[in-house]
């Protein structure tokens, strides 16, 4: 199975009170979003992490958390993202474009206005904006917009599967 996260910023304390996220202490976050991870995810299955796993905490740290979650995981970078030990990734890279389940992806830290394929009913998949709950996805989808909020922030704090995502996007919108 193919899933995709982003911004777990493991580590940040001020993210729970900048984005509102609902555990006592930076330490409850990491082990929650370890977790939560870990339970949808099996180490066979390939991860696309859309940047900013960690913030303000040494690389060491992040590595030793990083190396705790399933799968073979691939990092698109974020603005926050440090020198991790790449033998944790199969790749490192800014941008991705992948053709699973017979459609296109642009994978990329930010949300784009444009992107390849995009007339064709490629998806965009993205992070970094912190959605909280899936509004910002659904208003998305109402404009026609085939662009989706991976954040943990945006999707319960789980990792969200590729199948979640093609059965949103197509959903009631055969056009798009």
């Amino acid at each position: 199975m193919i899933f995709f996260t982003s911004d777990l910023h493991l580590g940040h304390e001020g993210i729970l009170k900048y984005c509102h996220r609902p555990f006592a202490s930076v330490e409850e976050m990491n082990r929650t979003l370890i977790r939560n991870y870990n339970a949808v995810v099996t180490p066979d299955d390939t991860v696309y992490i859309l940047g900013d796993l960690s913030y303000k905490i040494p690389v060491s740290e992040a590595n030793e958390m990083i190396s705790r979650l399933n799968g073979h995981k691939h990092l698109i970078r974020g603005n926050h993202d440090k020198s991790y030990d790449e033998s944790l990734f199969e790749e490192i890279c800014d941008y991705r474009q992948i053709f699973e389940c017979g459609r296109h992806f642009t994978l990329m830290h930010y949300p784009m206005l444009e992107w390849a394929k995009m007339r064709n009913k490629s998806i965009q998949l993205h992070g970094h904006s912190h959605n909280e709950g899936m509004e910002y996805n659904l208003s998305c989808k109402a404009q026609g917009i085939r662009r989706y909020d991976v954040g943990v922030d945006a999707n319960g704090y789980y990792p969200v599967s590729i199948s979640t995502i093609l059965n949103f996007i197509d959903m009631f919108n055969h056009s798009l």
